[in-house]
């Protein structure tokens, strides 16, 4: 059966409405019409498009569970937290809203502001405007470069000025923002980087809710997928519980483990895509999250806090999760990774530091129970989020090409919304209609989808 575009919208429609199912990990079967190797927001997205259609799909992920960088920890506290993705975006346009609302979970706006700490008092309204202003006047810059026809990194077109709050800005455009520190990053992806200002939260955390969405999909958990062969004509996916045969596949591993070589691809990816995902490379994002009864910092629901600093070794504050006794110290870039690098307790300690600096010994003392996140030592992701080194921005669209009938997804092949949940579930929706119209499943466009292997042979043909 060929499915049209009006079908296949009220297809989808009719799924997005369908009861939740409680369903376990799916047994592995031996043939599917397409295969998706990853079961985190792009993977779940691009299995619900292909359910939609009526196709035949399994997932396969490495890991124990459904979520990939969106975990939602509901163990190691009274209160969930995100150990991963935090924010949605764009609610006029984004799809994963209605979806957690159709699912019965609860969405509401991030807070708008944030607090500004100097030492151990609170910034003044005259210093919160002039650090406002140094953040404009480098977003700015940025933009500005990004406009020009030279990919320079972002801070070597920061103004020189910015005062006290030069470390304060750079930490949140950078390390903050990406996960890599202004020096590593691309002015033009910085500045193609689509407007997120309106964050949104779920009550429940992201991870739930991208559990809750699988929860319809197939999906076979703590099954890496060790090869892929692949051709113009299907693909074959290997793993330790056995072989896939398919039509198509659909890869949403991040740019690390896709370089990392943990999966091997026969014949070999091509070098154009593995240059790409080089200069995607993940940056480093991590919490520390503190249990602190008692509200020893006198901060209110969900605050978010930053401090003036000298440099970035510093973090960033959301105080209060959800109205409980959590405060998450969010550290990233260089300072961030070298920091995980040591390990938890290391991580406890910068956290208490930090605090007992901005708020006196007092706070840290009352401290409870603690927990950190190491995103770069995660086997199966290898960091946080992209972000194109400098010259690199054009390779999300080269990573977004097909490689026969494998296609690639994730949030490294969004050219504006990388870094974010719903950029990860558009491409997984993307990457599904391209499959599918690459088996001829879906006929709103040609069939004849051309991939980097087809393109060499027309080259060597002429």
């Amino acid at each position: 059966m060929t499915i049209t575009r009006r079908g296949f919208l009220s297809a989808s429609a009719a799924l997005a409405a369908m009861p939740v199912l409680r369903a376990s990990a799916a047994p592995l079967p031996r043939e599917a019409d397409i295969v998706v190797i990853g079961a985190g927001a792009a993977g779940i997205a691009a299995a619900r498009r292909i359910m939609a259609t009526g196709r035949k799909v399994i997932v396969v992920e490495a890991a124990s569970q459904v979520g990939g960088r969106c975990i939602t920890d509901s163990t190691t506290f009274d209160t969930p937290f995100d150990r991963g993705a935090r924010w949605m975006h764009n609610p006029d346009t984004n799809p994963m809203i209605r979806l957690a609302r159709n699912a019965g979970l609860d969405v509401l706006p991030a807070p708008s502001g944030q607090k500004m700490r100097i030492g151990r008092r609170n910034a003044r309204a005259g210093e919160t405007e002039q650090f406002l202003a140094a953040l404009v006047r480098a977003n700015r810059a940025i933009d500005e470069a990004a406009r020009g026809k030279l990919d320079t990194s972002c801070a070597s077109v920061l103004p020189k000025d910015l005062g006290d709050w030069a470390g304060a800005a750079e930490f949140m455009l950078g390390a903050s923002f990406a996960g890599k520190d202004l020096k590593e990053l691309s002015a033009i992806d910085k500045g193609r980087a689509q407007d997120r200002n309106a964050a949104i939260a779920c009550r429940q955390g992201l991870g739930t809710l991208i559990a809750r969405l699988a929860e319809q999909a197939p999906v076979a958990l703590a099954t890496p997928a060790s090869r892929i062969a692949w051709s113009n004509r299907d693909v074959s996916v290997e793993t330790q519980a056995g072989k896939i045969a398919a039509r198509a596949a659909i890869v949403t591993v991040s740019t690390n483990v896709l370089t990392s070589g943990a999966i091997k691809f026969a014949p070999d990816i091509p070098k154009r895509t593995l240059d790409a995902a080089s200069k995607l490379s993940l940056g480093s994002y991590d919490r520390i999250v503190l249990q602190l009864p008692g509200n020893p910092l006198g901060l209110s629901r969900d605050d978010i806090l930053i401090e003036q600093s000298n440099s970035t070794r510093t973090a960033l504050m959301f105080a209060n999760i959800g109205g409980s006794s959590l405060c998450s110290i969010d550290v990233g870039g260089s300072f961030g990774r070298d920091l995980a690098e040591q390990g938890e307790k290391a991580m406890v300690a910068f956290a208490k530091e930090w605090i007992t600096k901005l708020f006196g010994s007092e706070a840290a003392a009352v401290v409870q129970k603690t927990s950190a996140t190491r995103w770069n030592a995660s086997p199966y992701v290898m960091g946080a989020m992209s972000a194109a080194s400098p010259g690199g921005q054009l390779s999300r669209k080269i990573l977004a090409e097909p490689v026969g009938n494998v296609f690639l997804a994730g949030e490294a092949t969004h050219e504006t919304l990388w870094g974010t949940v719903d950029g990860a579930w558009e491409s997984g929706e993307r990457a599904a209609d391209a499959a599918l119209r690459k088996i001829g499943a879906l006929k709103d466009e040609p069939a004849d989808v051309p991939t980097q292997s087809t393109k060499k042979r027309r080259v060597r043909s002429q």
